[in-house]
């Protein structure tokens, strides 16, 4: 099974997460190397017609970029930086920790944890509030 496959499961996991209001946080992390690009942060923004995106924060080594994309696009963006430059992608939700990461040929992995977090990101919640469904 290709590392794709397996982060396509992961995304899944992160879906599911924001379906059951648990979702607290996701980051790209781990480089290979000494790279520019150091972490990637990802939060999700509700949008004021209701509608629901993602922030994909990228930190450099000095400086931070801020891009909003939808559900698909995101995971298309994030699946292109695993292997390159980044071995893991942590999944932080209230029922466990999600972590994807690729070994040294590249295989790739899903462990779970228990959870880092009490509560959900205040974005979930205001969306679970408001009835609000992805």
């Amino acid at each position: 099974m290709s590392y794709q496959s397996v982060f396509a499961i992961f995304w899944e996991k992160v879906k599911e997460s924001i379906q059951n209001g648990t979702y607290a946080k996701l980051t790209l992390a781990k480089t290979i190397g000494d790279t520019e690009l150091k972490n990637i942060y990802v939060r999700p923004v509700l949008l004021e017609d209701g509608s629901f995106t993602f922030s994909l924060t990228s930190k450099y080594k000095t400086e931070e970029i801020e891009n909003f994309h939808n559900m698909d696009e995101a995971f298309f963006i994030l699946a292109a930086y695993m292997s390159n430059p980044f071995l893991t992608a942590l999944l932080f939700t209230t029922e466990n920790d999600i972590t994807f990461k690729l070994n040294k040929k590249r295989v790739g992995s899903i462990i779970e944890q228990a959870p880092t977090f009490k509560s959900a990101s205040d974005v979930i919640i205001e969306m679970k509030a408001k009835g609000i469904s992805i």
